[in-house]
């Protein structure tokens, strides 16, 4: 079972991995402008997520292993690894069990520690799309609307809308399995784990997901990793702010 993908340009590897309940289209920019500057970029679909394949075990270490086989097949070595807030916590756990693989780390917005489940309003909202009567994409917004205010998080929700044949729609990502694991989003990453290379946390300057205490955290385990804050972005940084994003981005890995 392989990990879909949407793989851009030709040079060094960057592999990008999506957060909870996103997909790999989510960094499709980003991963074309990447590949202007010399990089094979591979825009990765985690389990469960996108166009990869639905499976009822959900774990970070499941998540790591997966991204091991997948660069095993593509027969990826020496690569630069990014991952947001769920991706995040793969690129960190991947990265620290097999330093040989990456030479760059980069994380966006999240830190190796335990987080709270906060998912629960989402899952709901989703769990009421149903496709048997929502024959358009703004009859599922209008759903989503009682549940979430935040247009933009709609947005990013219903990019996950898809035609599973014509008339009737569904989602990409495997909403039963990602309920009953959402606990597994917020674990904490073993505190033995450490990666010694170059390493960047960015944050967004109005996220509360990366604290001073979290910045201790990630140096003790990430000793030379590189804490950057963009301004004017939440936790979606990489499309809030994606000028400065991608500005620190290239600086980093040039």
């Amino acid at each position: 079972m392989l990990l879909h993908s949407n793989i851009i340009g030709e040079g060094k590897p960057f592999v990008i991995l999506h957060g909870f309940l996103g997909m790999s289209d989510n960094w499709k920019t980003h991963g074309k402008n990447l590949a202007e500057q010399g990089f094979q970029v591979h825009l990765v679909d985690q389990r469960n997520h996108g166009r990869s394949f639905w499976d009822d075990n959900f774990s970070y270490e499941i998540l790591a292993e997966d991204l091991k086989n997948y660069c095993e097949t593509n027969n990826l070595s020496n690569i630069i690894l990014l991952g947001h807030s769920m991706g995040g916590k793969t690129a960190m756990l991947f990265s620290s069990l097999y330093p040989e693989i990456v030479s760059k780390l980069l994380v966006a917005d999240i830190s190796p520690r335990f987080y709270p489940v906060h998912h629960q309003t989402i899952l709901e909202g989703l769990s009421d799309l149903d496709f048997n009567i929502i024959k358009s994409r703004g009859q599922a917004d209008k759903v989503l609307g009682e549940y979430i205010t935040e247009l933009g998080i709609r947005q990013f929700l219903l990019k996950n809308l898809y035609w599973v044949e014509k008339g009737k729609l569904g989602l990409r990502i495997n909403l039963e399995v990602l309920k009953n694991e959402v606990s597994e989003i917020g674990e904490s990453l073993p505190s033995y784990l450490k990666f010694e290379k170059d390493s960047l946390f960015l944050k967004g300057d109005r996220s509360e997901y990366i604290g001073v205490e979290d910045e201790l955290l990630i140096l003790n385990q990430f000793p030379k990793a590189k804490i950057v804050t963009i301004a004017n972005s939440g936790h979606w940084l990489h499309a809030e702010n994606p000028k400065d994003f991608f500005e620190e981005v290239m600086k980093f890995v040039s």
